[in-house]
């Protein structure tokens, strides 16, 4: 019997090729090439308007972008609505606010989108919402209503609120950056326990502790462009770009 040394093909989740953005004649996305395997944790990191916010908002059609592509599970983002609807039931997304409905309790927050996009029988969304405010540790407050939750607890429900969805990805765009110092390590840690389950992630962030802890590989942005990438015992010990160095030099 002959055995293959060829690894196994990963699954690609997410690939992304050549794509390009401007507002206006501002060019913020550059030639961006990214495939995201399953179960791949990704950190994108880089300074301020480097373009990172913008590249995982294209991902699920928040901001359109003008060339190249973008596959979702093999399915390719158009303008259609009914494609755009299919990839975002399979990729949930944490914005730095919160954006919650302040006039629903933090159970009919976690239940609306089951019930209105994926048709779940208002019993079994209920039942769902309340495993996961119980995975990020707030089921007591099912009842209350988000303004009477600290910026952590609310944080925690966004996140419970896209589990509730059944994403195949999760994306997080500065989870923790409108956070007291004191609420960041609460969320941080329901992150690092989600990444320790396997879902695939990318997550932009200047937490370079939680890229030491998480990341199967950083990404690093700078003036629309990915500059350089690597595992993160690599980028962070071993940058090669100057661009990166000197970001590194800033932050660490």
């Amino acid at each position: 019997m002959e055995y293959s040394d060829q690894k196994i093909p990963k699954e690609i989740v997410i690939s992304i090729c050549a794509l390009d953005k401007w507002y206006g004649d501002l060019h913020v996305l550059k030639d961006i090439d990214l495939d995201v395997e399953k179960g791949e944790r990704i950190v994108i990191a880089g300074p301020s308007g480097s373009g990172k916010s913008t590249l995982i908002r294209c991902i699920n059609a928040l901001e359109k972008y003008q060339r190249g592509s973008i596959i979702v599970n093999g399915v390719e983002l158009t303008d259609d609505r009914k494609i755009i609807e299919k990839i975002r039931r399979g990729v949930g997304m944490v914005f730095q606010s919160f954006n919650l409905f302040p006039h629903l309790t933090i159970l009919e927050n976690c239940t609306l989108g089951p019930i209105q996009g994926l048709n779940l029988p208002k019993d079994k969304a209920i039942e769902a919402a309340l495993h996961f405010l119980e995975k990020v540790n707030i089921p007591e407050q099912a009842s209350k209503y988000p303004g009477q939750l600290s910026g952590g607890q609310q944080q925690r429900v966004a996140i419970a609120r896209s589990l509730c969805m059944k994403p195949d990805v999760m994306l997080f765009d500065e989870p923790t950056s409108s956070l007291d110092p004191e609420m960041v390590k609460e969320v941080l840690d329901i992150m690092v326990g989600l990444a320790g389950e396997g879902m695939t992630m990318i997550c932009v962030t200047h937490e370079m502790g939680f890229a030491k802890e998480v990341a199967d590989r950083v990404v690093f942005m700078d003036q629309g462009q990915i500059v350089e990438q690597n595992n993160p015992v690599e980028f962070f010990t071993n940058p090669q770009n100057i661009r990166t160095k000197a970001f590194l030099k800033q932050i660490l």
